[in-house]
């Protein structure tokens, strides 16, 4: 397999994985910069060009609210889930753990 063709399908996984986590993560108030830290932290990298409209999407698709304040004499924006993003992160979970389920089961016959 072509290293272009192994990345664009590490890629489009990784694309999944990361809104997941990103609506996981944002069950508590975030700001960008500590999202992006939270989500390093745990072994998902996220580059700001990826992070920010990711978090745009997922506002205008109604799963978080957001606003900016002041803190530390900057504006930042605050984003978490809305009620119908934690509705969703409870959906894709259960979906998440039945693909996972699948998968393993698939893989051991490997």
């Amino acid at each position: 397999m072509k290293m272009d063709q192994f990345e664009n399908l590490r890629l489009e996984l990784r694309r999944g994985c990361l809104v997941v986590a990103a609506l996981a993560a944002l069950r508590s108030e975030q700001y960008g910069y500590t999202l992006r830290k939270a989500l390093s932290e745990h072994g998902m990298e996220i580059d700001e060009g990826t992070l920010y409209p990711l978090l745009r999407r997922l506002e205008t698709q109604g799963l978080l609210v957001s606003e900016w304040r002041e803190e530390d004499k900057r504006k930042k924006r605050f984003y978490r889930l809305s009620s119908q993003g934690e509705t969703t992160l409870e959906q894709l979970l259960t979906e998440w753990k039945s693909i996972d389920r699948s998968l393993n089961g698939i893989l051991e016959g490997v």
